[in-house]
C-alpha cells in the first residue's frame, strides 16, 4: 500500500489512543464472560459457549454481516458456523430471520457499516491479510482501500489491530518454551463437558 495515500500521519497520532481503547474493549469481551460465569461456579459448559458463540452470529447478522464476517465477529472458525447451520435447524431458522431483519432495514452483506468495520478490525487482529480482512467484511479490496485513504481512525484501528496480533508459536521448539495461549482466543478454551 502506497504510504504517500494514507491520511496525513498527524492525524492517524491523534486517533491512536482512541483506537487502542477500542481493541481493549474488543479484547476484554472474553475476560468479562469469564468474569460474570465465576459467581456460577466456574467453567462454562459447552453448550453454554455454544449459545453464546451463536448469539454473537446471530447479533452480527442482524447488522448485515455475511457467514463469513459473523464468524470473525463471533470468534469461530467459518466451518463450524457452516456445521452449526446444517445440523440445527432453529439455530438455521434464527440467522435466516436475522438476515431478513438487517434486510428490511437496508442492511446487506458488504455495506459500509461499524459492524464491518468491526469485523475488519477483528480480522487484522487474527493476523488476516488486506484482501482476506475485506473478503471477511464483505466488502471489496477497492472499497476497503478508499475507506482507509479516507480515515485516519481506520488507519489507526488497523494498525493497532496488527500490533494485538497474538505472537506465533515456534512449532519446533521445546514445549517449555513456547508461548502459551490459553484463554486469549488464539488457543484452546477450557470448557466444562456435557453430559450426554
Amino acid at each position: 500500500m502506497p504510504e504517500s495515500r494514507r491520511p496525513v500521519a498527524e492525524s492517524v497520532r491523534a486517533a491512536v489512543p482512541q483506537a487502542e481503547r477500542v481493541l481493549a474493549w474488543l479484547a476484554a469481551r472474553e475476560d468479562v464472560e469469564r468474569t460474570l460465569r465465576i459467581p456460577l461456579g466456574g467453567l462454562p459448559s459447552e453448550r453454554d459457549e455454544r449459545l453464546a458463540h451463536m448469539a454473537e452470529v446471530l447479533r452480527a447478522t442482524a447488522q448485515g454481516l455475511g457467514p463469513s464476517a459473523a464468524a470473525v465477529w463471533a470468534g469461530i472458525p467459518e466451518h463450524l458456523l457452516r456445521q452449526w447451520l446444517e445440523k440445527d435447524q432453529e439455530f438455521a431458522a434464527a440467522v435466516r430471520a436475522a438476515s431478513s431483519l438487517a434486510s428490511a432495514h437496508g442492511l446487506e452483506p458488504g455495506a459500509r457499516t461499524p459492524a464491518a468495520i468491526r469485523t475488519v478490525v477483528l480480522a487484522f487482529r487474527n493476523g488476516a491479510s488486506w484482501e482476506a480482512a475485506a473478503t471477511m467484511a464483505g466488502l471489496s479490496d477497492h472499497k476497503l482501500r478508499r475507506l482507509w485513504r479516507a480515515s485516519p481512525m481506520l488507519v489507526a484501528l488497523v494498525e493497532a489491530a496488527r500490533r494485538a496480533q497474538p505472537r506465533k508459536t515456534r512449532a519446533n521448539g521445546p514445549l517449555d518454551h513456547r508461548p502459551r495461549t490459553l484463554g486469549n482466543g488464539s488457543g484452546y478454551r477450557l470448557v466444562r463437558r456435557d453430559d450426554t
